[in-house]
């Protein structure tokens, strides 16, 4: 739970009483103060999601230091009234509320702590108040402080109440992908590129950061004690795709070494850790040694090496070279001790054989075929072109230096459905890597792929679109993408797709409605009744992409005129009261954006029902649900005096 993860109370318990009598003698109260504050000082590292917020909170630590330090150094000490001792027993309980929240920023799950970004950014503003609490109504004038002391905490007081008063910021694309990547099921390239984005923001794309991440959720499953096993399964899986986008061939959570079929009968047995590959935690079977000199299963660090990976994973040293060298000495070793120990493992006789032309000779003939003037080669380059493509980093850099996207996007204006489909799934692939977005984007590529879209195949429309999603990860191709008319063709798959394509085309739409005039394309390709038409159907499983595209139109004045109307807030009511949680969470996030602009609307809202709803929601909703709901709470009192 949330509260095991930063040592504070358990949601909905209330707020112990402010403290009572002297529990501490005068010195003592001010030596906690200063230990606490050093503690939390001690952390200069934070996860990347809550970094900002933590300097913040130590800035306004350090600036509060100096009335304890002035008060512990005063010579000869003044005795502290009981309403002085009160509000630095206050403090001290704020201080050591900060440093708690500080460590868990710190050492905590990433993944988790982006998850529930907003709860955590609900604890600073506990920890804020707190402070403000003790600070407010000081009596300097029983203290003794210097005038310059009281004028810094003064100030100091009146930014945290303002602090108290910014709402809550959600960093929507991240939301996004998040919702995506564990929602979706199938094994698409769109989310590859989601996950090698989100790897990228969480910064867990090393092994030495995966390992300490998989620690971190150990201890936060320890804390949790089998409690919001969904969130949990959600912490996990994700975990997990990271490590395969990583290349880490291990899916063990608790980070202990796996116990396989082979050694069951014998689970007492001590293996020696030299036996043991560092990255999938088995016996070795064919031991190789990198340039690091560090051993490896082959098969665990070739994966490694083919997601794009040149470091050696065990101590982050680059690599001079990718050779892997068979350390029979080890494998010897490991034969004999199976021997003796009765240990019978299985190899991987059934692995394919190395190929025998090499990638930079295959890959740099097949880009030359893709303008050959045989239309049968060209489709024969083209399909492996895909193939490979998709396979590592490394493959798409060597398809890339040889003119491969050039030749592609050449390939696009064909009339063959089967070369378009191809040729445009390539260049998906290819806009994995981030460089490779540009290059794509000057190569002229985004009006062929949205004509494509618009009248390409099935696969090749749906392809096309998860094209453009991953090309709109780069801001400018966000405007291009709308000014070329990309926005409608989206909205029509949306509209018309397979289940695949309308998955694809929502999550396109997104990431473009992030820039503000596409936003306004998208209402007038018609992108409301789509929608609309979406929520009603809960079989098709979308509610939630739907709902997530209306907030983003809902943050625009023009486009809530549009969408702010008494049947759609009606829809949005059904919704919280029939919907999964997850429907609930969002539906309640329109209302809030569309409420807090329009008081007609929400009043309307509170007239179908709404008001019931919140109350139950606000006990017994997912953390971000109450959350919401409490506001709209709120804002129903405003709405109703």
């Amino acid at each position: 739970m949330l509260s095991s993860m930063f040592g504070a109370r358990p949601a909905g318990e209330p707020d112990p009483p402010e403290p009572s009598g002297r529990h501490l003698s005068d010195v003592d109260l001010l030596d906690e103060l200063l230990a606490t504050v050093g503690a939390a000082r001690a952390f200069q590292e934070f996860r990347r999601s809550q970094r900002k917020e933590c300097f913040t909170l130590l800035r306004w630590l350090q600036l509060v230091l100096p009335l304890i330090e002035e008060l512990r150094e005063a010579s000869p000490p003044r005795p502290l009234t009981d309403d002085a001792y009160r509000r630095l027993a206050l403090l001290s309980r704020a201080f050591q509320a900060a440093r708690r929240l500080l460590r868990c920023c710190h050492d905590g799950s990433k993944i988790f702590l982006s998850l529930e970004s907003e709860a955590v950014q609900g604890r600073f503003r506990a920890v804020y108040e707190k402070v403000n609490l003790a600070l407010d109504g000081m009596p300097y004038s029983d203290i003794g402080i210097s005038d310059e002391v009281k004028e810094q905490v003064e100030l100091i007081n009146a930014q945290l109440k303002r602090s108290k008063k910014r709402a809550d910021t959600q960093d929507m694309e991240l939301a996004m992908d998040f919702l995506v990547v564990l929602q979706d099921k199938e094994d698409r390239s769109a989310d590859r590129v989601i996950l090698e984005r989100l790897a990228k923001k969480l910064e867990l794309q090393s092994l030495a950061d995966l390992r300490a991440e998989t620690m971190a959720i150990k201890k936060l499953i320890n804390e949790r004690n089998g409690q919001q096993p969904e969130s949990t399964e959600q912490i996990i899986e994700l975990l997990n795709k990271l490590k395969d986008v990583a290349g880490i061939d291990e899916k063990n959570i608790l980070g202990e070494v796996h116990i396989p079929k082979y050694l069951e009968k014998c689970p007492s047995l001590m293996i020696p850790n030299d036996f043991l590959c560092p990255i999938s935690l088995e016996i070795m079977t064919d031991p190789v040694i990198i340039a690091s000199g560090r051993t490896y299963e082959r098969r665990s660090i070739q994966k490694w090496l083919d997601a794009g990976q040149r470091t050696c994973p065990k101590t982050q040293q680059p690599l001079a070279h990718l050779s892997l060298a068979p350390n029979f000495a080890l494998k010897n070793l490991i034969l004999q001790w199976c021997e003796n120990n009765k240990v019978e493992i299985q190899t991987r006789a059934d692995e394919p054989p190395v190929e025998e032309v090499s990638k930079e000779v295959l890959i740099p003939s097949l880009v030359k075929d893709l303008s050959s003037p045989n239309l049968d080669v060209q489709r024969k380059a083209v399909k492996k072109i895909r193939s490979l493509s998709k396979e590592s980093p490394e493959n798409r850099t060597l398809i890339t230096g040889s003119g491969g996207i050039a030749a592609l996007v050449g390939l696009l204006q064909y009339p063959d459905k089967k070369i378009q489909d191809n040729t445009v799934t390539s260049l998906l692939n290819l806009s994995i890597d981030e460089a490779n977005k540009v290059l794509i984007a000057k190569g002229n590529a985004i009006p062929l792929i949205i004509e494509v879209l618009k009248n390409g195949s099935v696969e090749g429309q749906e392809n096309s679109a998860a094209a453009l999603f991953s090309l709109s990860m780069v801001d400018e191709n966000k405007v291009v993408i709308g000014a070329l008319g990309g926005v409608p063709p989206l909205v029509n798959l949306l509209k018309n797709g397979t289940i695949r394509g309308k998955k694809d085309a929502n999550t396109a739409i997104f990431n473009l409605l992030l820039n503000h005039q596409n936003k306004l394309r998208a209402i007038e390709a018609g992108i409301v009744p789509v929608l609309l038409k979406i929520l009603d159907d809960a079989k098709l499983g979308m509610v939630d992409e739907a709902l997530s595209i209306f907030l983003l139109l809902g943050s625009n004045s023009a486009c809530r005129a549009t969408i702010g109307t008494e049947s759609f807030v009606e829809t949005l009511v059904r919704i919280i009261k029939e919907g999964t949680p997850k429907n609930k969470e969002c539906a309640l996030s329109v209302i809030l954006e569309l409420g807090s602009c329009n008081n007609a609307l929400m009043v309307h809202a509170l007239g179908f029902g709404l008001q019931e709803h919140l109350t139950e929601i606000a006990k017994s909703g997912t953390s971000r649900a109450q959350r919401k709901a409490n506001s709209l709470i709120q804002l129903a009192r405003k709405c109703q005096s």
